[in-house]
């Protein structure tokens, strides 16, 4: 596949954190004294390559305006956030897609992965580029699985070999993206509309820094990862 083709970040941020408690969006938490979101962008933007880097809020959202964004004219917001990620993902594809082809590509990730490494951007990228379906970074399970019963106790271990944690970013065509959503629109995730419409993701493998922000403990380990980067300060 030699065609030349664009590559553009979707970052769905429409959501509440309701599992972090409190008032706030998880995606606006402090974290080393920035919103979480902040040093996702940061990441991503550090990716030459990426022609757009598009956040979907919610229409209704208050906290954006509140903070300082890089100046980089390929970060755009949309605010079309649906009630669901899957909802939220399809309304930024739309937009992209009256702009671009329909064989560029979108790298979905999630606004509360903010230790994502840009190097694990590029590496996709060189990955995947000429991959007929795309892929997802993900991590190979080292854990024993256990299956509980009703009353809380195990009722079966599972064999783990050949499981992988999916994380993000998850890499499609827009076009193939789009219309696996729209067939597809209660998945959680993006592989999940892409597996159901009949395709086999890529899976990259990633590593354990790359996880999602869920609850508040999970804030000072992002910070651990992050300072040990001697991540810049802009």
């Amino acid at each position: 596949m030699t065609d030349t083709v664009s590559f553009h970040a979707l970052v769905p941020a429409a959501g509440t954190g309701s599992r972090m408690g409190g008032d706030m969006p998880k995606q606006y938490l402090s974290l080393l004294g920035r919103p979480v979101i902040a040093h996702t962008l940061d990441a991503l933007l550090r990716v030459p390559r990426l022609a757009s880097v598009c956040v979907v809020l919610s229409p209704g959202d208050t906290w954006w305006e509140r903070y300082a964004w890089p100046d980089d004219r390929r970060l755009r917001v949309l605010r079309s956030g649906g009630a669901t990620r899957a909802a939220s993902v399809a309304q930024g594809l739309a937009v992209l897609a009256g702009e671009t082809s329909a064989k560029d590509w979108v790298l979905v990730h999630d606004a509360a992965r903010a230790c994502l490494a840009p190097e694990q951007v590029d590496h996709m990228l060189d990955e995947l580029r000429e991959d007929p379906i795309g892929g997802l970074l993900a991590m190979p399970l080292a854990d024993t699985l256990k299956r509980a019963d009703a009353a809380g106790r195990v009722d079966a271990t599972l064999p783990r070999a050949g499981l992988w944690q999916a994380q993000t970013p998850q890499m499609f065509r827009i076009g193939l993206l789009a219309d696996a959503l729209r067939a597809y629109p209660d998945v959680t995730d993006e592989a999940g509309a892409i597996e159901a419409a009949g395709h086999a993701p890529r899976l990259i493998e990633s590593g354990g820094a790359n996880f999602k922000i869920t609850y508040p403990q999970d804030l000072a380990l992002a910070a651990s990862i992050l300072a040990s980067r001697k991540e810049p300060r802009e």
